[in-house]
């Protein structure tokens, strides 16, 4: 670093070369008391010197809390957030996943995870007054190949489940065109996506959302487990990289997760981390959990939802943790035309009647719900 760049007095310049100090990584990493036996200086001259390296250190000035309350810091888009179309998941989410940060969506196989990222694809080309962010998506593929023709179903079926908009703007939106695909069989190729390719197409504008299905794949497929130690250090920097992207770019990232059994049940007085009566665990343990902003979980109740014509089987989507979100369930399904939540509740005004819920001893929900205006067909993906 050239410290004559800085607005330092040439005493302090002077002992910070006789310290052989390069770097501002080196100054910043020092603390007070440090730097002042490694350089000599007093404490008013250190501290002058870590304001004037902090500074020149960093690209873009601090924003105050302050500011964001005022809006004065529209590229944050305080408060926005990458809606799923449905407004049963974004009361639960207040609104939707944020745009900043690792947002992990983790359930046994076939519980219907694929299926929110696909919706979130496609929810994402919306414009921002209609809960989208008016550009396209990216989906890693890392296990199975991309279900493309449940795609050109859920485009196909776009009116019905955004009932709200209107008909032509749904149909103007080429909804295939802005949705990227990538499959990825091992750990470089992933890396090599996630910071060569991906950060291209972010900075061109067109996407803002990417969806990775699934994280624990190849890191469960390419260490042993006496390799923890190494698959930690791959597994941070794939998180790093991830956060990098999201918070540069105002971009929400999805990661599917993968589950594990908990062998010896759960255990109240430990913090799992998963569902509180599920014997099951999102995979990677803590060292991925600690990189996760949001987690939420889905499981795969027993019994049948029905919709008109329609009848799947009902899902649980639970908030495990979020720093903005209490824990929280709410009941959904994947229909024909994509995710909706099941709402508990609602005035019919001479119509069928309300959704009728019952649990049952053995954990199954037994629902019948009034069908969506415009829904057409059966069945469960």
């Amino acid at each position: 670093m050239n410290w004559e760049e800085l607005d330092l007095n040439p005493r302090i310049i002077a002992a910070v070369k006789r310290a052989n100090v390069k770097s501002a990584k080196e100054i910043l990493s020092l603390s007070g008391p440090d730097l002042q036996r490694l350089t000599k200086l007093s404490k008013a001259d250190v501290h002058h010197l870590h304001t004037a390296v902090a500074q020149a250190y960093c690209k873009r000035p601090p924003v105050t809390a302050l500011q964001l309350l005022r809006g004065e810091c529209p590229s944050l888009e305080p408060g926005h957030r990458l809606s799923f179309g449905c407004a049963v998941l974004d009361a639960l989410l207040r609104g939707g996943i944020p745009l900043c940060g690792i947002t992990e969506l983790a359930g046994e196989s076939g519980a219907g995870k694929t299926q929110f990222g696909l919706q979130l694809c496609l929810s994402v080309q919306y414009p921002v007054e209609h809960g989208g962010l008016g550009s396209g998506a990216v989906f890693i593929c890392t296990e199975d190949s991309f279900p493309i023709k449940r795609l050109r179903q859920l485009i196909a079926q776009q009116p019905h489940l955004r009932e709200d908009l209107p008909k032509a703007l749904v149909r103007s939106i080429r909804f295939s065109d802005n949705i990227y695909i990538e499959h990825t069989a091992d750990l470089k190729a992933l890396q090599t996506c996630i910071s060569q390719r991906i950060p291209v197409l972010l900075s061109r504008g067109l996407v803002r959302l990417v969806v990775v299905d699934s994280v624990a794949g190849l890191f469960r497929n390419e260490f042993q487990a006496d390799e923890t130690i190494e698959r930690t250090r791959h597994l941070l920097t794939f998180s790093s990289a991830l956060h990098r992207l999201s918070h540069t770019y105002h971009t929400p990232v999805l990661c599917i997760n993968q589950v594990t059994d908990v062998v010896d049940g759960p255990n109240p007085g430990r913090c799992d981390f998963g569902l509180v009566e599920s014997r099951v665990l999102p995979a990677l343990g803590l060292a991925w959990a600690n990189q996760v902003m949001v987690r939420l979980m889905l499981r795969r109740l027993g019994g049948c939802v029905t919709a008109g014509e329609q009848s799947c089987i009902p899902r649980r989507l639970e908030v495990v943790f979020a720093p903005h979100l209490p824990r929280d369930t709410c009941l959904c399904g994947v229909w024909l035309e994509g995710v909706r939540g099941v709402p508990l509740g609602e005035d019919t005004h001479g119509e069928p009647p309300p959704p009728q819920q019952q649990l049952l001893p053995d954990g199954q929900v037994r629902t019948t719900h009034r069908p969506a205006a415009g829904a057409e067909g059966a069945g469960d993906t």
